[in-house]
């Protein structure tokens, strides 16, 4: 579990690529669906910023699961979760452009992560590089760096220095909705 910080979950493609899964944020649970397979965890958990964790040894962790069993149910929970997020951007990815996967992509990490601007926008809680966006966005860095600086050019978006701040939440909202005319 994280306590504080932010973590991506990181996977390796056949080339050796890393692509971006996920972010994990304070008090999200990370990495325990590897008790419930026989290969392990499939990812890598890199700290994104300084960041605290407590783990469980696997044999810890099933002894609190027979002691506590709703930690049990909060686990499949989490799970339900992920599964459901994973088939929604399966869906965007087999049925939409790049500029509303990113604009997606972009507000799934606002509502994990944020706090509001005194202007109405959104300034992101963990450092976000562009090729993260690419990556849960499954688009090429070339197409997400250059969707997000026209965003950026027209007042939709802000960002410097791994920081972005969305300026203009429901112009992203109908973008990600596909509604962009």
């Amino acid at each position: 579990m994280l306590l504080s910080g932010w973590v991506r979950i990181l996977q390796a493609g056949a080339d050796g690529g890393l692509s971006v899964v996920r972010f994990v944020g304070p008090g999200e649970v990370f990495g325990s669906f590897a008790l419930f397979t026989e290969r392990g965890y499939p990812a890598d958990a890199i700290a994104a910023a300084d960041a605290v964790e407590l783990s469980w040894t696997e044999a810890q962790l099933r002894q609190l699961i027979d002691q506590y069993p709703s930690i049990a149910m909060n686990l499949m929970a989490v799970a339900a979760r992920r599964l459901a997020d994973l088939q929604e951007r399966v869906r965007e990815i087999s049925t939409q452009r790049a500029e509303p996967r990113i604009a997606n992509a972009l507000l799934r990490l606002a509502r994990k992560g944020s706090e509001p601007r005194i202007d109405g926008g959104i300034e992101m809680l963990m450092p976000l590089a562009r090729k993260d966006i690419a990556a849960m966005s499954a688009t090429t860095l070339h197409t997400a760096s250059r969707t997000m600086s026209a965003w950026q050019r027209c007042g939709i978006l802000a960002s410097s220095r791994q920081r972005i701040s969305i300026i203009k939440p429901t112009e992203l909202k109908r973008i990600g909705d596909g509604s962009d005319g």
